[in-house]
């Protein structure tokens, strides 16, 4: 019988290295890569049954990535894998296509359950935080739950990067823009979430897990 083929996608080499070791016994591990950018381009080439990825990722975080290969056509199932015990974000990583979410200490005794659900069509939530997701779904107030922001794909790519302290020319060299289409960006950032400096924007986005800095 032929094996699913994993892709991982954390940028600490230890925790893949620990991955592999758990996942080679059962599946085929197509690849590692180490940032979100990297991970749309892999998951594109290599094909995988199965994308295990973290959420905070640099250049492009692991949410929006899978946004990215969703709205390319992927079939790939993905389990996020995170340090987040929070509701928000898997309520985002399942809005952006998820099959799975297990908290990085579960993973050796969760990780292989929820892939073996995903390539059966299912969905696996990590325990700890499956009462305070129905609640966000049903409306009621998670422990931890923060307010979403309301930025475009584009918006939210140009924001991480800002945040991890590329400059507009690098910026527009990685998205295939204008420096002058990024400062745009960045200008209507500020100005719709009424952010006045560099701090404040930073303070931002880490604080709603677009970037972890």
């Amino acid at each position: 019988m032929k094996r699913a083929r994993v892709l991982l996608a954390d940028d600490h080499k230890i925790i893949t290295e620990g991955l592999r070791s758990l996942l080679e016994p059962e599946f085929e591990l197509a690849g590692t890569v180490e940032d979100g950018r990297a991970l749309v381009a892999a998951a594109q080439e290599l094909n995988p049954d199965v994308v295990v990825a973290d959420i905070s990722m640099p250049l492009l975080n692991g949410i929006e990535a899978v946004r990215q290969l969703k709205k390319a056509g992927s079939r790939a199932k993905v389990i996020f894998l995170t340090m987040h015990p929070d509701a928000t974000y898997a309520a985002r990583a399942f809005e952006a296509g998820a099959s799975g979410f297990v908290l990085k200490h579960s993973a050796s005794s969760e990780l292989l359950t929820a892939i073996r659900e995903a390539l059966k069509g299912r969905t696996y939530i990590t325990p700890m935080i499956a009462k305070d997701l129905m609640h966000a779904y049903k409306g009621g107030p998670p422990r931890r739950r923060k307010p979403g922001p309301n930025l475009t794909a584009r918006q939210r790519e140009v924001l991480q990067l800002v945040a991890e302290g590329f400059s507009a020319k690098e910026i527009a060299s990685m998205l295939n823009i204008s420096a002058r289409t990024v400062e745009f960006h960045k200008y209507r950032i500020m100005e719709d979430l009424n952010l006045r400096t560099n701090a404040e924007l930073i303070q931002y986005a880490v604080k709603h897990g677009i970037a972890s800095v």
